[in-house]
């Protein structure tokens, strides 16, 4: 097993320019807005490998008080135990890739992250065999490399696993990966990326789980001088998913763009936390995430983070996020934070907004003879079409397209 790292900067009290940020809370199509500023405070325990480190979560810690613990099928507490069978990953790469299959003692996990929660620590001390993908220095692939992580039911009940991945790229290799999560399963999985100086990755993970599973992941990408890395995160599935994106740089010239895509239906629960590390100078990030909400006690979740250290002059940063709920009975937290440390910056923002239809560009287009329901079709298409085309793979595209269309049914149909 990897050794421990230090705790991360995000432990540390940071000065917040401009006030604390909004947290925008929609329910039953009210939206109210608070101040709040809870970056500082909200780890329970700093980043460990060792799940005894972590005290059990109550949920009423800052980082676990939107988390409904009770469904979370025991991944929280130590109670889930894996079935040794019923998820399985499999990896189609092109010809320059090495994928491999190694055990939990290989040197090279862990190096880009450490668990900062107890499932992650959990995941990371029970996963018996990592999947690690490698592309060679100056190696540029002209298709993607896809990865499948499906679930089958074990003695007719979810399977529960614990899982590693890590996506390696040598110094100015360009990649993408498409992780594409499906089935039904109890799922605690890290996911490692690290990049070289120079390196290019652009990698899209899917969550399109069938109703009851359940998927806690955390992802680590750790940037070298240079390094461009895209992230494209779509989820739709699963009866609970949550996932803690997590950037940090080990060189200036880093560009990180963070993007995502939900769509919470009824009695879901998508959670997506992100943490930048703006640890080093002259590195930029750029974070975008919409999601469309609809029917009873659908909840979605959306926390970003992004911390400017001392260190880093010269940081070039951003964070949004928008949520479009199409029914009452929906419910919406989501909170930008934003902590500097050194006045010396190209730009830093946020911004946060949760509403119903513009009845403007309703209006707009049922005035030139389109039907009310076709045209809250085209609205929720428009609102997301930004962030599909960041995909860059037609087939993944199309499949997404249609994975929307079917949730609209249900409201718009």
């Amino acid at each position: 097993m990897a050794e421990a790292q230090n705790p991360p900067a995000d432990q540390r009290r940071a000065t917040v320019q401009g006030g604390p940020p909004p947290v925008a809370s929609a329910t039953a199509g009210s939206i109210a807005t608070a101040a709040e500023s809870t970056v500082a405070t909200r780890m329970s325990a700093p980043p460990s490998f060792d799940v005894a480190d972590f005290p059990v979560p109550h949920g009423r810690e800052e980082e676990w008080r939107f988390t409904p613990l009770e469904r979370l099928r025991g991944l929280h507490d130590g109670t889930a135990v894996a079935t040794g069978s019923g998820v399985k990953v499999e990896v189609k790469a092109p010809d320059g890739v090495i994928v491999e299959t190694v055990g939990r003692d290989d040197e090279r996990l862990g190096r880009a992250g450490t668990p900062v929660d107890r499932v992650a620590a959990q995941a990371y001390s029970a996963f018996e065999k990592a999947s690690v993908v490698t592309v060679p220095k100056e190696t540029v692939l002209d298709s993607p490399v896809r990865i499948t992580v499906h679930g089958e039911p074990v003695d007719g009940k979810p399977a529960t696993a614990y899982g590693h991945q890590l996506i390696e790229l040598g110094d100015f290799a360009e990649a993408l990966v498409v992780l594409d999560h499906t089935g039904d399963a109890v799922l605690a999985a890290n996911v490692d990326f690290v990049l070289g100086d120079g390196a290019k990755l652009t990698v899209v993970t899917v969550q399109d789980w069938d109703d009851q599973a359940v998927h806690v992941g955390q992802h680590n990408a750790l940037l070298g001088r240079d390094a461009t890395f895209k992230s494209v995160v779509v989820t739709f599935g699963g009866d609970l998913v949550r996932l803690y994106p997590r950037v940090t740089y080990t060189g200036p010239g880093g560009e990180a763009e963070l993007f995502g895509l939900y769509f919470t239906d009824r009695g879901q629960h998508q959670e997506h936390r992100l943490f930048v590390d703006h640890n080093t100078p002259h590195c930029k990030s750029n974070v975008v995430y919409k999601g469309a909400l609809q029917g009873d006690d659908a909840h979605a979740v959306w926390i970003g983070d992004v911390l400017i250290e001392a260190a880093a002059e010269g940081t070039d940063t951003y964070e949004m996020n928008r949520n479009l709920v199409l029914t009452d009975g929906a419910r919406v937290d989501s909170v930008p934070n934003l902590e500097i440390e050194t006045g010396e910056i190209v730009g830093a923002g946020h911004a946060s907004a949760t509403g119903r239809f513009d009845d403007e560009q309703l209006f707009y287009l049922m005035a030139r003879g389109i039907p009310e329901h076709e045209a809250r079709r085209l609205v929720v298409r428009g609102f997301f079409a930004e962030l599909v085309q960041q995909i860059g793979l037609p087939d993944v595209e199309e499949r997404l397209i249609a994975r929307i269309e079917e949730e609209l049914e249900a409201s718009v149909g």
